[in-house]
């Protein structure tokens, strides 16, 4: 005899939910802590990378040092953010807990010699790592752990750049692609807000970014159907510019390893061409995070939202120094080299379309981003959480033409359906 189907219990998953937050909590407070000492250090290493600028010539040793103590300790701590994401999937041993020192060391080396590369991935890695690490200690079941991974995630981007919301949702897009999962975000978001409280409560503070070249009282007097136009036109160019930096990425990642069998060898060759393009541009302003500087007239993030802050080609070299820092093999991130792209693509873009320069360099900000990830939602939320949320609707559509544009690749090789 057929037995009549069980009630459905709306307490199973809500007690699934709180059990995620509890772990959530913890998370964020050492993944904050972690991302805090992490922007202070990187600063330190900016500082002085700037104050001696012959440090430069030390890149290629550099490299070749992260290389080597990869190849020696890393293993599986090589996969860095990907390790992170196929872990979500399918746990089998977890992320190795070295992976935080290493990639902070790393990351902080890369900075101080001149490297182009971003600092999302330190935090990513880092916040994945810790996770993982309670996972571990307190023998969490697969299904847990899966949570508390993404909250690690969510935490780690979120304290990094004073975002809790977009990175709770990154956290989500980037794993679970086409299939968000959003019964996870109250942990993942919790986790993330406890990240940027504690990064905040240790005295770090991020860059203030403006779009103030528009007014009004009301949603509607923020769009313009010639401006509408003229941001369909720049988000199409923005998700090219992704496409292209992804492709080369993947291209020269997968050449060097085709053509350098020793490890170590791979990121000092990218020291020496980085230290070249230096010679050939005749500028060092593609260096490094590129938020801000201490010379008023670099090409900065900040700079590419002000007349005159860029250069017509400042994107595409930003470009080719990150390329071939990350391919070669350094550490870091490439969402901060994205900003830095679309800023100053933006910029260039305005000036050319006659459109608002401080709106489209952000647009281009958080549009390149949202091609190359595959994160559009994320990227909208995020430029509310800069920008305010008066041109949301242009934020929205730029990052969701920039990804459709963008192609099918990403920076994240590996997809996690949980």
């Amino acid at each position: 005899m057929t037995q009549p189907p069980k009630p459905y219990s709306y307490t199973t998953p809500l007690r699934a939910v709180t059990g995620w937050c509890q772990w959530a909590i913890p998370v964020g407070l050492l993944a904050g802590s972690a991302s805090a000492l992490f922007l202070w250090s990187l600063d330190r290493a900016t500082e002085t990378r700037e104050t001696f600028p012959w440090l430069i010539w030390l890149l290629p040793v550099a490299g070749f040092g992260v290389g080597w103590i990869y190849q020696r300790i890393g293993q599986k701590a090589e996969g860095g953010t990907n390790l992170i994401i196929e872990q979500i999937h399918s746990p089998s041993g977890g992320v190795p807990a070295r992976l935080t020192p290493l990639v902070l060391i790393g990351t902080l080396v890369t900075h101080l010699c001149g490297g182009s590369a971003g600092r999302e991935g330190t935090a990513v890695q880092m916040g994945g790592s810790i996770a993982s690490a309670l996972g571990r200690r307190f023998q969490l079941p697969a299904v847990t752990l899966r949570v508390v991974l993404m909250t690690g995630v969510a935490a780690g981007f979120g304290s990094i750049f004073g975002t809790p919301v977009a990175g709770a949702v990154f956290a989500l897009e980037v794993i679970a692609r086409d299939r968000t999962q959003y019964r996870m975000l109250l942990p993942v978001l919790l986790a993330s807000w406890v990240g940027h409280l504690t990064c905040s409560a240790w005295g770090i503070q991020h860059a203030i970014y403006h779009i103030s070249s528009r007014t009004g009282t009301k949603l509607s007097d923020f769009i313009e159907p010639l401006l509408l136009i003229k941001v369909m036109i720049a988000a199409v160019v923005f998700g090219y510019a992704s496409r292209v930096f992804t492709a080369l990425i993947h291209l020269l990642n997968n050449a060097i390893k085709r053509l350098v069998a020793y490890a170590p060898l791979r990121p000092m060759i990218g020291g020496i061409m980085v230290i070249a393009l230096v010679y050939l541009v005749g500028t060092r302003d593609y260096l490094g995070l590129g938020v801000s500087s201490n010379n008023p007239a670099a090409v900065t993030i900040l700079s590419a939202f002000q007349t005159g802050g860029a250069s017509t080609w400042s994107w595409a070299w930003k470009l080719i120094f990150t390329v071939v820092t990350i391919a070669s093999g350094f550490k870091g991130g490439e969402v901060t080299p994205l900003f830095f792209i679309g800023a100053t693509l933006g910029h260039t873009l305005a000036l050319l379309l006659g459109a608002p320069l401080d709106l489209l360099a952000g647009l281009g900000l958080i549009a390149v981003f949202a091609g190359a990830t595959k994160t559009r939602l994320a990227c909208t939320i995020l430029g509310v959480e800069l920008f305010g949320a008066h041109h949301v609707v242009y934020f929205a559509l730029a990052c969701w033409l920039a990804q459709r544009c963008s192609g099918s690749a990403s920076l994240y090789t590996r997809k996690a359906q949980v």
